[in-house]
């Protein structure tokens, strides 16, 4: 006797109201940008990471208005474009649908790929992006200045708001710090990786508990001699910083996922960038989406070519 098979139906599942409410973006760009370009479009889109379409496929037919049209759907409520003349490139912020649009043209960058390179010890970047970055902001703090008050709000709307009350600490991975220099008018964007390190133990103690490796503990003869011989494991880049500068210390709430960061005890923060890093110029603020009335406009001098890590203009396709 042959059985049907049942065939189930598809039911939509409702989305968290918290993940409905954060903000969410499209990094796109328009016409060419190079290779450069498009790969620090694609770092961008890992800073916006989970709440940004990483994978979001970008046809030659595409306008600006196809992105607005689908955005209320996918809860999108920033557009990101990239563009680039012959002699610089161009980010755009828009807030969607109406504006405004901050223009931005890029000094200079660095990628991601290119400033994990320089380091001594790369950051694993494995599970990285799943939770968002929090945002620090420096020098935007002028309420009589128009300018410095739309990017503030710009900026703060793009990454979602953090709860000191639920929030875990094993979920801040990341921070961008965004740095506003009044006095040349440039904007410094940069991405770091946030690690804890325990302090206030001896250092056998430390390497025992931080050490990837287990050390050969056969020729011991007793517990004592845990701290006065060298277990041999490598020492870890900032170490001793992390013991001198106090103002690095926090004492954490509760326990993470890394080992010797326990609850109601101190720990080290330790920044390391991770990339892209961009100078970035305000050039002008327009009331729409990228259309009407001109807020604000910098008068440029000189339009230089873009710098890039490589020494490389963006010429290049």
């Amino acid at each position: 006797m042959k059985h049907k098979k049942n065939k189930t139906k598809g039911i939509a599942v409702a989305e968290p109201e918290e993940l409905k409410e954060a903000p969410h973006s499209f990094v796109i760009k328009r016409g060419k940008i190079g290779k450069l370009g498009r790969a620090l479009m694609l770092d961008m889109r890992k800073v916006l990471e989970p709440y940004t379409a990483s994978n979001l496929k970008i046809r030659k037919n595409n306008v600006v208005k196809d992105f607005v049209a689908v955005a209320s759907i996918f809860h999108v409520t920033h557009l990101l474009c990239f563009t680039r003349t012959s002699k610089a490139m161009y980010l755009r912020f828009c807030k969607l649908p109406r504006g405004p649009t901050l223009v931005f043209k890029i000094s200079k960058y660095s990628l991601s790929r290119d400033v994990i390179s320089s380091l001594r010890k790369p950051v694993v970047l494995s599970k990285f992006h799943l939770n968002p970055p929090v945002l620090v902001m420096n020098g935007l703090a002028d309420e009589n200045d128009l300018k410095c008050k739309l990017m503030r709000t710009m900026f703060q709307n793009l990454f979602p708001s953090i709860d000191i009350n639920t929030v875990k600490v094993s979920q801040l991975k990341r921070v961008v710090l965004i740095n506003y220099r009044p006095d040349d008018g440039l904007l410094e964007f940069r991405h770091y990786a946030i690690s804890l390190k325990p302090v206030g133990i001896s250092k056998p103690i430390k390497k025992l508990v931080c050490g990837k490796k287990l050390p050969n503990l056969g020729k011991l003869l007793s517990v004592e001699d845990l701290f006065n011989r060298d277990l041999g494991l490598s020492e870890s880049e900032g170490e001793g910083l992390d013991e001198v500068e106090t103002e690095r210390h926090v004492k954490l709430t509760e326990n993470t996922n890394k080992r010797g960061n326990l609850a109601n005890e101190k720990s080290a923060i330790r920044l390391t960038e991770v990339g892209p890093r961009m100078t970035l110029r305000l050039i002008k603020i327009e009331e729409g989406l990228m259309t009407g009335k001109i807020l604000f406009k910098q008068s440029l001098k000189s339009d230089d070519n873009v710098e890039s890590t490589d020494g490389q203009s963006n010429q290049d396709e």
